[in-house]
């Protein structure tokens, strides 16, 4: 008698707290499983409408990190977008840009950079401000290389430079590493000194602002050759989730 009447006094409440745990774990996948399908749509929808683009563009977004804690901090920690085909400030290519410190209700970015890539045209679009006489130009990993004519004693002769692309203060820099004329290879301080200013303007590292391209809360800070293609850096001022005026197109000195 004694020994049934202690089983049925057992205490049950470890079974309960158990049951609790697994209703609590139970809800908490459930709300990472629809945070993680609803923070990359409501943030596509949000940089497709910032940025004015098309509304089937495409664009991949990725958080990472458990989400929950993150939209109950109001911050997530990171969030990384991708397009194959992206046109932003009359430029197409590709873009991958990682962001950090998103605030969740809205408010200025913590950073912002990525890179953009561009092919052989849309490079030469950007060339269009400089000195450099240009109808063809040819990428080939680490340089770039533009033809035209250059005119010379009073005649028109064929030039080819080849130049190693960088930047410079958010400039593209263009640094010249060799030069043929004719077809035939010369010496660029040679060159130099012998055309006067038409030698200088394609012998000396030129810089080409192209900050009337871009945002004008985005900003070059490097650029290589990578097989036929050009890949920028880009940085983004945080303030350009917030600040309509860095959507707008940047501004160049007038020369």
């Amino acid at each position: 008698m004694t020994n049934t009447t202690a089983v049925r006094r057992r205490p049950r409440w470890p079974w309960v707290v158990l049951v609790i745990v697994l209703v609590l774990a139970a809800l908490v996948a459930a709300g990472e499983f629809v945070a993680r399908a609803v923070v990359p749509n409501t943030i596509r929808s949000l940089v497709i409408s910032n940025l004015d683009l098309p509304a089937d563009q495409q664009l991949e977004v990725q958080t990472s990190g458990i989400l929950l804690p993150q939209l109950i901090s109001g911050t997530l920690d990171e969030v990384k977008l991708a397009s194959d085909e992206v046109t932003i400030g009359g430029i197409t290519g590709s873009a991958r840009v990682t962001a950090t410190d998103v605030p969740v209700s809205g408010g200025a970015l913590g950073a912002a950079k990525g890179t953009v890539a561009i092919d052989q045209d849309e490079f030469g679009s950007l060339l269009a401000a400089s000195q450099l006489p240009i109808t063809r130009i040819a990428l080939t990993a680490p340089n770039a290389t533009v033809e035209g004519e250059l005119e010379l004693f009073g005649r028109q002769i064929p030039v080819g430079l080849t130049v190693t692309p960088g930047a410079e203060d958010g400039d593209l820099l263009l640094t010249p590493v060799s030069l043929m004329f004719n077809g035939a290879a010369v010496d660029l301080d040679a060159v130099s000194g012998l055309a006067g200013l038409a030698g200088a303007a394609i012998t000396q590292p030129q810089r080409i602002c192209i900050a009337d391209r871009l945002p004008a809360g985005i900003t070059l800070t490097g650029l290589r050759i990578e097989g036929s293609r050009a890949v920028a850096n880009i940085a983004a001022d945080g303030r350009i989730a917030v600040d309509q005026a860095l959507l707008d197109p940047g501004t160049c000195p007038r020369s």
